[in-house]
């Protein structure tokens, strides 16, 4: 948690330091919090095995960060950060949510209209003052009303990225006491949905008042709302919600399915059990009042006609009748990734070394890795141009050489301009080995527009991948429209692959956009659009995603080995 904690922190500095125009300091604090945000091991252990020396060994930690992760080690808090906090006269985390402000734009708001606020920020548009600033206009003032809309609906929940580490520290802990038999999430966060409420934990324990004594003792625990013998709730650290249930081992899969399936799927599976003279509720499935079935959900489903169904699936969106027909989908598994096809580098905005990312690709058992370094005009992720492309396929070549065990492939990420076209030459996007192409500018053109905008990248011969094609980023930007039938025609026709984009705030395409994809035969991609080593565990996102979206590992091409799957792009 003290890695998320130092995260948020070092992500408002950023915006903090951007709205007083210093830049090059601003872009610092941001990748050292998007290290941290995925950083594997606690920086406080780090610290306590050799203190600052150490801390600087962190990718993007320098000597005045690793002393203000020292000062939050043993203080709590970081003097800097509040200093920048008091002399900052708005509440620019609230408004850094809506789409389209940015710390410079939130300045000016603030130094012509007084905004300080989101309540001040919608009173302004409504009145139409927004419209008459310079850098502004009433399309603008239209955007951010609705993009207000957007952020007020998204209120109480949090993404999946953020919540999970902390359900796998916290069953990690829990499972290590004796008194613990049999443990698992259960809920949103183990249907893997983009976003999650609250947190609920399932366990067995012949001693559950020592459980509930420790659950509510932790270090996450900021508030327990309430403790029992057989339930706890708490309020963690990140204002998320927690439900530890201790439940009888007879009944451990039934509650297992009830408290995970949603409430339709639970709904349509009670009428199933209805209709054969069962009943089923979170302690078994019962013919009059027998148990006949409960210890696993794999006896709970069997119980009333059903084969297993996975989490990622129980939403009731057509698997119940498909498991009665046995025509459930074999879903993509975790492990089932061969190799990382998106990721950045300190050659652009990345925060590690091209060897770096394939050391620990390799370890995490990848048998190759494309290096796609934002390339064209994206000033804010410090694109490559054309020159510096090609220095650095020369340095994947010698990278190639010291690092055995994982092939390291040539790649970028290039800017889709509004007319479609690319922000790199073809004659040397061609002497790469996969061409990812990405929209990053120019949103609001249209449905139309922006449906020929993608189709004519599409159909570039050197386009292998469509990367994050709607554009949403999660609670702060909407898809953008487009004409999804004609997408996926041409991208058919043209070999191109979508990207399922496992970024924690992108996951794009959606897991209802991956079905659609999956039912016209379309090829995916599972890219973790990782900018530090440590963030090429979002993969497990992204399959999530596939999961949901009831991909088999056939729809997804990086389950190839790389033969295979630099063959399919030869076109």
């Amino acid at each position: 948690m003290i890695n998320l904690e130092l995260s948020r922190i070092f992500y408002q500095m950023a915006d903090l330091l951007e709205m007083k125009e210093a830049s090059f300091r601003s872009q610092a604090y941001e990748k050292v919090a998007r290290v941290l945000e995925f950083l594997k091991k606690d920086v406080e252990e780090i610290y306590q095995e050799g203190g600052l020396e150490v801390l600087e060994e962190i990718p993007c930690v320098g000597k005045s960060i690793a002393q203000k992760i020292e000062e939050f080690i043993k203080t709590g808090r970081i003097k800097g950060y509040e200093k920048l906090k008091k002399q900052c006269p708005v509440d620019i985390e609230s408004l850094l949510k809506v789409e389209g402000l940015g710390a410079r734009k939130i300045k000016v708001l603030y130094k012509k209209l007084k905004i300080k606020n989101l309540a001040d920020l919608e009173k302004a548009a409504k009145a139409g003052k927004i419209r008459k600033l310079d850098g502004f206009g009433e399309k603008s003032e239209e955007n951010i009303l609705q993009a207000i809309v957007f952020v007020k609906a998204s209120k109480g929940r949090f993404l999946l990225g953020d919540i999970l580490p902390m359900v796998k520290q916290i069953i990690t802990e829990l499972k290590e006491l004796p008194e613990v038999e049999k443990i698992s999430p259960a809920g949103s966060v183990r249907r893997m949905k983009e976003t999650i409420g609250d947190i609920d934990i399932l366990i067995t324990s012949s001693k559950p008042s020592k459980v509930m004594d420790f659950f509510t003792q932790m270090p996450e625990v900021v508030k327990v709302w309430a403790k029992g013998p057989t339930k706890s709730s708490v309020r963690l650290k990140g204002g998320f919600d927690c439900d530890l249930r201790v439940i009888k081992k007879q009944s451990f899969g039934a509650a297992l399915q009830y408290f995970t399936g949603s409430k339709d799927h639970n709904i349509l599976t009670r009428r199933i059990a209805m209709a054969k003279g069962l009943k089923l509720n979170e302690y078994g499935v019962f013919k009059g009042t027998r148990q006949i079935a409960g210890r696993t959900e794999k006896e709970v489903y069997q119980a009333i006609g059903l084969s297993y169904i996975e989490p990622e699936l129980r939403t009731n969106t057509g698997e119940i009748e498909a498991s009665l027909a046995d025509k459930l989908p074999q879903l993509i598994g975790y492990s089932d990734i061969k190799g990382v096809c998106h990721c950045h580098t300190d050659w652009s905005d990345g925060a590690e070394t091209i060897e770096q990312m394939a050391r620990t690709a390799k370890k995490i058992g990848y048998q190759y890795l494309v290096i796609t370094d934002h390339t064209g005009f994206l000033k804010i992720a410090q694109s490559m141009n054309e020159k510096q492309l090609l220095k650095q396929m020369v340095e994947i070549d010698r990278v190639n050489k010291r690092v055995r065990g994982i092939k390291i492939l040539k790649g970028c990420e290039v800017d889709i301009r509004v007319n479609g076209g690319l922000a790199v030459k073809d004659e040397v996007l061609a002497k790469l080995d996969l061409v990812l192409a990405g929209v990053h500018s120019s949103f609001k053109i249209g449905k139309e527009e922006m449906t020929k905008r993608l189709i004519k990248a599409i159909r570039n011969p050197n386009v292998d991948v469509i990367v994050h094609p709607t554009g949403r980023v999660i609670f702060k930007r909407e898809s953008y429209p487009i004409d999804f039938k004609e997408i996926f025609k041409a991208a058919k026709h043209a070999k191109t692959a979508l990207e399922i984009n496992a970024y924690a705030s992108r996951l794009d395409l959606k897991d209802t956009m991956v079905r659609q994809v999956v039912e016209q035969d379309v090829k995916m991609v599972i890219g973790t659009d990782a900018h530090s080593s440590d963030q090429l565990s979002m993969m497990e996102f992204g399959i999530a995603v596939a999961r949901r979206g009831w991909a088999e590992k056939k729809d997804i091409l990086n389950t190839r080995s790389v033969d295979n799957f630099l063959n399919y792009f030869k076109k």
